[in-house]
């Protein structure tokens, strides 16, 4: 399958040009110190193998977006010295891709209409004895793998995994494997409410995007698996995956703009990506500005065992 050029030709790097990262945020408030960490992780990632890093605006969960937030995000990073490469790729306008990916596993049969709601799935699972784990996805049954009962309607489509095991090697990940069928059923790749699944689009813009490695929270290690395999469907490269500890508040939960986390203070920048990397355990950098701190944090970066793969 071809994948379709993008509308500025600076923004699809060439192969001869190696390495290729990018920092992907959700517009739904301004970036926080979670968010933050992921940011600079990958900035330094791609400077310090002399690459590119690509900025993606993932807006489309329309619903949770929340207006001016892509510009505060975007005046936040540029206050920090995180200057992107190329133009900036936004999910809201990249339907036409979505559905061309879509289109070929259907002619390839690889995904079905699904009837079930939230809740039925939850009932299916009680009944035959299975427990959710905290904060763990619901594992689809396959209620309408084979058809969808007669008086029902459709309300997402999903794709079949059909028993299928994914072995991956991740950066700083000792040797995964995943069973999708046992672990995680047949996902959805187009919502109930008409919204692509962020599976199918984060692996269409990487493979448009050509880029190499993903450097992002350990909260998305359980979604690499669901995306290496829709990637082996739809033809695409698979890139290097690091996952970075995860930024928690108080009560040990992910700190996140839903559950009210407080926006970063850029008045003080070189503090704030002192913060990031002593999350990342790097020692702070002594410096007067942004001009001298960003040469001596990829240093450190460079140095530190997160290259060391």
């Amino acid at each position: 399958m071809s994948i379709p050029m993008p509308s500025s030709a600076d923004s699809l790097p060439t192969p001869a040009q190696g390495y290729v990262g990018r920092f992907a945020p959700s517009p739904t408030g301004p970036l926080h110190a979670g968010s933050l960490v992921a940011a600079v992780a990958s900035y330094l990632d791609a400077r310090a193998h002399g690459g590119r890093w690509l900025l993606r605006i993932e807006d489309l969960d329309t619903p949770r977006v929340m207006p001016g937030a892509e510009q505060i995000i975007r005046q936040q990073l540029q206050a920090l010295g995180l200057e992107h490469d190329g133009c900036v790729l936004r999910q809201s306008e990249r339907h036409a891709a979505y559905q061309n990916a879509f289109d070929t596993l259907v002619r390839d049969g690889r995904v079905y209409p699904c009837a079930c709601t939230r809740r039925e799935i939850a009932d299916s699972l009680t009944r035959a004895g299975i427990q959710r784990e905290r904060n763990h996805e619901l594992v689809y049954p396959g209620t309408c793998r084979h058809g969808i009962r007669d008086g029902r309607v459709a309300r997402a489509w999903r794709v079949r995994v059909e028993g299928h095991c994914i072995d991956w090697q991740g950066r700083h990940t000792n040797a995964m494997h995943e069973d999708l069928a046992r672990e995680v059923g047949d996902f959805v790749l187009l919502r109930a409410d008409g919204l692509w699944a962020y599976q199918l689009a984060v692996v269409v813009d990487d493979a448009e995007q050509q880029v190499t490695d993903v450097v992002r929270g350990a909260d998305l290690l359980g979604s690499t698996a669901r995306q290496i395999y829709l990637q082996q469907l739809l033809g695409y490269g698979r890139p290097r995956y690091l996952h970075l500890p995860v930024v928690l508040d108080e009560h040990g939960d992910k700190l996140s703009k839903q559950t009210g986390a407080i926006a970063i203070d850029t008045s003080q920048p070189v503090a704030a990506l002192n913060g990031a990397l002593s999350h990342l355990g790097i020692a702070p950098v002594s410096a007067p500005s942004l001009a001298q701190f960003w040469p001596a944090a990829i240093t450190r970066w460079a140095e530190s065992d997160w290259m060391k793969t």
